[in-house]
């Protein structure tokens, strides 16, 4: 009976649909290898032809970082694409064991998100509105920019943070922008603004930490002076 290729298999145990629908942490090292190689043989699938690879290796991925083109081309199904391809993974793999977690900032305070920010705002000519997304330990996930306006204002929908916010898995929201005229003074736009934001938040169980207006020099907090 001939094999089912992979395309033909029910959508829920492709690994690449699989890893999209759960996670690559719930994939085998076989269906990891899998997604890399693309393609079996005619005889076999890919799952399949890594399991078999894998076997040989009494399943132990450093044993596999261990083979050479040549030793992998022995396999009916592996060329040196793929070969090449199995072993720029597992260099990967070496190469992330030596290096060292990247350490999120802390950006929990007024003066944090200044210090972090200001060089990102400080020579800039039109304001720019940017999120700050972050953990429960008030290190930062995720920043980014979701508006750029004129000199004096910048038209921001809240959904947009909102639903950023909730992508990234962020329990802690902050806000900042630039006031490019050098003034710390919140327009009445940025009190409307900034308290849809923390109705949001409240609605969606998010803390709303805070929102800074940066000048180049100096800050203006909302939560500094008990606004938030």
């Amino acid at each position: 009976m001939e094999k089912l290729k992979i395309n033909q298999w029910a959508e829920e145990d492709r690994p690449r649909e699989k890893m999209e629908r759960l996670g690559a942490e719930a994939l085998s090292d076989a269906e990891l290898l899998a997604i890399l190689i693309g393609s079996g043989s005619s005889q076999e699938d890919a799952v399949s032809l890594m399991k078999r690879i894998l076997n040989d290796c009494n399943n132990n991925l450093n044993t596999l970082g261990k083979k050479s083109i040549r030793d992998l081309c022995q396999y009916n199904g592996v060329g040196p694409a793929k070969a090449i391809t199995i072993m720029a993974a597992c260099e990967l793999g070496k190469r992330r064991q030596k290096v060292k977690a990247e350490e999120r900032p802390d950006i929990g305070t007024a003066t944090l998100i200044y210090n972090h920010m200001h060089p990102t705002l400080q020579d800039k000519d039109v304001e720019e509105f940017w999120i700050l997304l972050m953990n429960q330990n008030h290190r930062l996930i995720k920043k980014m920019c979701i508006a750029h306006g004129g000199i004096s204002e910048v038209s921001v929908d809240v959904r947009i943070i909102i639903r950023e916010a909730v992508l990234a898995n962020a329990t802690i929201l902050a806000v900042c922008h630039n006031h490019p005229s050098g003034s710390l003074a919140p327009s009445r736009m940025d009190n409307d603004l900034t308290y849809s934001i923390q109705n949001a938040c409240k609605l969606m169980r998010i803390r709303f930490l805070d929102h800074v207006i940066i000048t180049d020099g100096a800050y203006y907090s909302y939560h500094e002076e008990g606004l938030v």
